[in-house]
């Protein structure tokens, strides 16, 4: 007797997911293959460039091309990894709900804290004014590189900010967890998390953990949320925006509205 088979509708999200993040080059640079020998690690304070001619590099050209479009006030920049860059894929419908017309995304996948640090002095800041730098960097370091030297490198990108950008506002955000399930990766960010509010000055420099909004009760997170361990889905971009959205409010010049006031 002949039977025919669906996928669930979950294995076809994380499918579907999985193959537009390829596409968009988020995985570059995210994960080590098993069995491979990891580089030696860079210093994660001072400045790498990414490969030329590599999708990274060539995301960076763009990006340049992009704040060029945008030179002046800005009321918000989002600067990060993949996590950030997939505002523009997963999370678009959020975007534009909640930043359109408001906010910039300079997000690299495959970016680390050094990676970052190289663009900051190369052009992707050149000539915009944010009130507020919302900074998410770390967790591709978190393959690599020991608690502490992931905590070198987000200092140095939030110093490069400060002296970059002294009128901005900075946001930074505590590494997101990744892996559905406890990790000794979460275990090294989670430790980068417990000092980065050491950062903050209250002036300048602002600190915000939502990583616990990720999680479920008994401390996992659902494919639901982040589809591979980590990239969010589009329900993970809401989480972030819908948590993040008081403290922005407070600290842009203005305010920002909420969804119910639109």
């Amino acid at each position: 007797m002949n039977r025919s088979f669906t996928f669930p509708a979950s294995f076809t999200f994380v499918i579907g997911f999985i193959v537009s993040a390829i596409a968009f080059g988020l995985f570059s640079g995210a994960t080590l293959e098993k069995g491979a020998t990891p580089a030696p690690a860079e210093p994660t304070f001072a400045p790498v460039p990414p490969d030329e001619g590599s999708s990274r590099y060539n995301r960076f050209l763009m990006l340049n091309e992009r704040v060029q479009q945008h030179e002046g006030e800005l009321e918000i920049l989002f600067l990060g990894d993949s996590i950030t860059q997939g505002w523009e894929i997963t999370g678009r419908k959020v975007w534009d709900e909640y930043y359109e017309g408001r906010a910039l995304n300079i997000g690299v996948g495959g970016d680390r804290t050094q990676n970052l640090l190289w663009r900051l002095d190369n052009g992707n800041i050149e000539g915009v004014f944010p009130h507020v730098a919302v900074v998410l960097i770390g967790v591709n370091n978190s393959g690599r590189n020991s608690s502490t030297e992931i905590l070198q490198g987000v200092t140095a990108v939030v110093a490069k900010l400060r002296e970059k950008l002294p009128e901005t506002k900075i946001l930074l955000l505590g590494i997101f967890p990744h892996k559905a399930d406890f990790h000794h990766r979460r275990g090294l960010t989670a430790q980068v998390n417990q000092v980065l509010p050491r950062l903050a000055d209250g002036e300048y420099v602002f600190f915000l953990d939502i990583g616990h909004r990720f999680l479920a009760d008994d401390g996992t997170i659902s494919d639901s949320i982040m589809p591979d361990e980590l990239h969010l889905s589009e329900a993970g971009y809401r989480i972030w925006a819908e948590a993040m959205e008081d403290t922005l409010s407070a600290l842009l010049p203005d305010g920002h509205l909420s969804l119910a006031d639109r």
